[in-house]
């Protein structure tokens, strides 16, 4: 349905709307799980777009169905609305508005992009072939993150495939990733309270130092990836936070490290967990401390379908060339499509977002994080044209 040519023009017609609609998000970002008002104005600008649109069970998540006249499979577009709890820094006239919240991680331009396909495809019923069923998901951000809810809702009742693109800066625009089986880790949280005893600073052999407990955990952690998995076998353990303490002169009785564990399968996650619990327990009892671990899953990896990959690969050569596709490295960052593709087959894949002379070179998450925004057009390129490859049977 419509060639390179005609998808292009009708993309480019609309993009001075995706550019207005990701800067009002921009400005007006919302938390995990809090995205009410995101939602309303996501909805009412479909509503305007002549679509039918239906509010997920549990949270904010919407769901458009746009059905063509034509015999054909229902293919799922997904994209994310939440922002994250971070002070914008960008000097620009779409900065955030709200103090301490800001769309640091592309989600308002993913938001955008699927508005456009919205458009694109509402207005082309009479020549779709089969269904369009286009994901809007609250809480990617946060777990136990929105997919969970948007599935149990029913929104990939009858779905055949599913597709979703991440902008990413990492990338130079223009140019597009991903790859076959696991390509996003799971981000699984722990967190390790110790108790020892507090004392003066003057007389530590009447304390036991939780200092000095914790940080042994710490580096005791740091071998399990270095000695106890295989060295071919991707895993991060990392400790982001130490609490502990009040004032120089007095030795803390308590402590509390927060950290990560990130890998690609479960024999390795459930190995990692193991060592955990017997490192965090008997280091501290060697110090005469107690302590305990908390230790909670995080999304499942991504993990792409071979055919679908291959799908990525062969549309995006045919529409962006030969030299804007790669091969994704393994990316050590969380991502919940991971349960639509538990669910049924599709592809995650990655869109170049950054430009130096545009000032986009700063990393996700980051307090100055900005896109260059002719990337969301590539990802709406890429998306319909492999939704209408996966139509057409190739």
């Amino acid at each position: 349905m419509g060639n390179r040519g005609e998808i292009d023009a009708m993309l480019q017609t609309g993009y001075p709307d995706m550019v207005k609609w990701r800067r009002y998000l921009h400005q007006h970002p919302e938390l995990s799980f809090q995205e009410k008002e995101t939602s309303r104005w996501i909805a009412g600008q479909l509503a305007g777009l002549g679509c039918e649109v239906k509010e997920t069970e549990g949270g904010y998540g919407l769901a458009v169905s746009i059905k063509g006249e034509l015999p054909g499979p229902v293919i799922a577009l997904r994209a994310d609305m939440d922002a994250l709890p971070i002070q914008d820094e960008k000097t620009c006239d779409y900065a955030s508005t709200v103090p301490g919240v800001m769309h640091a991680c592309g989600h308002d331009a993913h938001t955008a992009t699927l508005l456009g396909i919205a458009r694109y495809y509402s207005t082309r019923r009479e020549r779709l072939h089969g269904e369009r069923r286009l994901l809007f998901q609250p809480a990617e951000e946060l777990t136990p993150g929105g997919a969970l809810g948007m599935i149990g809702s029913g929104v990939l009742t009858g779905v055949d495939v599913i597709y979703g693109v991440h902008l990413w800066t990492p990338l130079p625009y223009g140019v597009a990733a991903t790859r076959s089986g696991p390509i996003m880790a799971s981000p699984d949280e722990i967190f390790i309270d110790i108790k020892g005893r507090g004392g003066h600073g003057g007389m530590p052999h009447e304390t036991v130092d939780a200092v000095l407990v914790g940080s042994a955990i710490v580096q005791a952690l740091q071998t399990i990836v270095s000695r106890n998995i295989d060295p071919l076998e991707p895993a991060v353990v990392s400790i982001g936070s130490f609490h502990a303490g009040t004032t120089g002169n007095v030795i803390a009785e308590h402590c509390r490290l927060t950290g990560t564990v990130r890998t690609f399968n479960q024999e390795t996650r459930e190995h990692i967990k193991e060592r955990m619990e017997q490192i965090v327990k008997q280091t501290a009892e060697l110090h005469g401390a107690e302590a305990v671990l908390e230790y909670r899953h995080g999304y499942p990896p991504v993990v792409n379908d071979e055919a679908e990959a291959q799908r990525f690969f062969n549309v995006t050569r045919r529409h962006l060339g030969e030299d804007s596709v790669r091969e994704s490295s393994l990316i050590m960052a969380g991502e919940d499509f991971s349960y639509y593709l538990k669910e049924i087959p599709g592809c995650f894949l990655f869109v170049g977002a950054g430009n130096k002379e545009l000032g986009a070179v700063y990393p996700h998450h980051h307090p100055k994080f900005d896109l260059d925004e002719r990337s969301m057009l590539v990802s709406a390129k890429l998306m319909i044209a492999m939704a209408e490859n996966y139509a057409s049977g190739e």
